[in-house]
């Protein structure tokens, strides 16, 4: 196999080798309690109302047994540990020290770009596997044009978790993989990519650090909308399905940041309750399809007080050079007029498929897009 696990020349970080295993006692653990999980009965709210009230009795019943009989964590290990993967100590913005995961695919160029991909949550790393698995089948380390690092997050998969005692924010995420980066050799210059909770890690490390020099992402922040109302009717159908979402499906959200701890305990007690709330997101994207339901704003003038829901993602204009991939089943599918209110959009890509956790569900797609922007971002010396 081809190495792509040689350091680039200037790395400082003591790195070390990483291999992906559980032990067999624990797997034997974690089968026992998700073959005692129970089911909740059937009720009208998961039998007979689709995915209005979120979940369906049926879908978690058919999951669970795919996980009991289908499902092999050795084969998905497996998977894993044939892409190198590494482990390092990373300061991130406040100075706790944080153990970071990371896969990568390391270049023999000398002009290869570096580029980190960031996933959200739920997910790791692995999130990008088969964009990864693409990169290799086309290039072997000596022609790859680019640098791929994939770290896992602080606190997601094989990385650690902050400090206890410490009220983490996404401002020290950006930190820690910003050093990473730098520590890996790339103090001349880097590019971030994110989607879902990495888009604002990767917007941070753009903002704050002159060495990213760039970000790509596949959920897009918007520009104040009390002064951008939308216009357009792409603006205004953005909006509706935002506000759908906020008023029909955004309760999950609301409790993971007001009661995470409660959240956290119930969930970890149980495999199969971890497994019901993970959905929960793909479920209020198929709550959007077709729009809003008609009781939204949909004018210039009569939005009023409604935009001030979404002032989470009214996020600060970015100068750098920026890039943004647009799939249809995005929760709030922000058109390109906003998105260039945003940030300074050098490559835009809006596709008719693929959603939330684009990386999983159109790797190809979003890995061209990845490309382009590499290609009007970082152009390379005629």
């Amino acid at each position: 196999m081809a190495d792509y696990a040689k350091l680039p020349a200037g790395a400082t970080l003591a790195v070390t080798p990483f291999k992906a295993h559980v032990d067999e006692e624990k797997l034997r653990h974690f089968r026992k309690l998700l073959e005692l999980s129970p089911i909740a009965p059937a009720v009208f709210e998961n039998t007979h109302a689709g995915d209005r009230y979120g979940l369906r009795r049926e879908w978690l019943e058919t999951a669970k047994a795919v996980w009991l009989d289908d499902f092999d964590w050795r084969e998905h290990e497996d998977g894993i540990n044939s892409y190198p993967n590494f482990k390092t100590a990373v300061g991130d913005a406040a100075g706790n020290t944080i153990d970071v995961h990371f896969l990568a695919l390391f270049s023999r160029r000398p002009d290869a770009v570096p580029v980190a991909l960031l996933h959200g949550w739920p997910g790791s790393a692995c999130d990008f596997l088969d964009m990864l698995d693409l990169v290799r089948r086309r290039f072997p380390p000596e022609d790859l044009p680019y640098h791929v690092v994939v770290p896992s997050l602080p606190g997601y998969a094989y990385s650690s978790g902050p400090p206890a005692h410490v009220d983490y924010g996404v401002d020290m995420a950006a930190g820690a993989m910003h050093n990473l980066m730098v520590g890996l050799g790339f103090a001349s210059g880097y590019l971030v990519h994110g989607g879902d909770l990495g888009s604002f890690v990767a917007r941070i490390m753009a903002l704050q650090y002159p060495e990213c020099r760039g970000m790509h992402v596949s959920m897009m922040g918007v520009p104040p909308l009390d002064e951008n109302p939308p216009r357009t009717d792409d603006e205004k159908q953005a909006l509706r399905k935002a506000l759908e979402f906020l008023d029909t499906a955004h309760g999950f959200a609301l409790q993971q940041g007001q009661r995470p701890a409660t959240v956290g305990l119930a969930l970890s007690a149980s495999p199969l309750a971890l497994l019901g709330c993970w959905p929960v997101l793909l479920t209020s994207q198929r709550l959007q399809e077709g729009g809003g339901g008609g009781t939204r704003p949909t004018g210039t003038d009569d939005v009023g007080g409604q935009v001030s829901k979404l002032t989470a993602l009214q996020l600060p204009y970015v100068a750098k050079p920026c890039g943004y991939s647009l799939f249809a089943r995005e929760i709030f599918p922000v058109p390109e007029t906003w998105a260039r209110l945003s940030c300074n959009l050098v490559s835009f890509s809006e596709h008719p498929r693929g959603g939330h956790f684009a990386a999983m569900e159109q790797p190809g797609a979003l890995l061209a897009d990845v490309e382009e922007y590499i290609r009007k971002a970082w152009p390379r010396p005629d």
